[in-house]
């Protein structure tokens, strides 16, 4: 195994194992939940924005896998404070970062960047993509106007 995969490994274990923005999604603007049936992998994620529009929390419940659990938390650290069409287009290149296992991932996309390995593994790809397909439904209820 690559030094790369290794601090890839390390960065997922990391985040399964201490997960951020874990928590309560009531009272937020708006919450979705979204359930992978070929495993049982759910997640319900809320979020809201700031008056200036940036993404201001999100926090997510559910249960998984440590793949789905540690893609909710890196997504969490990497979209809180962005504007809504920056979040959309982090969604977008991680979605295709998993669809092309060669690729080279966006260096925006941080610690998300260590979910590239798991292109190789089809059944694996829908428990790293939970909580970014329920990151993208929030941000159409919260921001349909802008979507197109």
């Amino acid at each position: 195994m690559s030094e790369l995969e290794n601090l890839y490994r390390e960065v997922l274990l990391d985040h399964s194992r201490r997960p951020e923005g874990r928590g309560d999604t009531s009272g937020f603007a708006v919450t979705h939940h979204e359930l992978n049936p070929s495993c049982g992998d759910e997640i319900t994620l809320g979020m809201s924005l700031r008056p200036d529009g940036a993404i201001e929390t999100i926090a997510w419940q559910g249960q998984g896998c440590s793949i789905s659990t540690a893609s909710a938390s890196v997504l969490t650290t990497l979209l809180e404070g962005e504007d809504p069409a920056t979040a959309r287009d982090m969604i977008d290149e991680f979605r295709a970062m998993l669809r092309n296992p060669g690729a080279e991932p966006p260096e925006r996309l941080g610690d998300a960047a260590a979910f590239q390995g798991v292109a190789r593994y089809v059944m694996r790809v829908k428990c790293a993509m939970l909580a970014w397909v329920a990151a993208e439904a929030c941000l159409l209820q919260l921001t349909p106007a802008v979507d197109s």
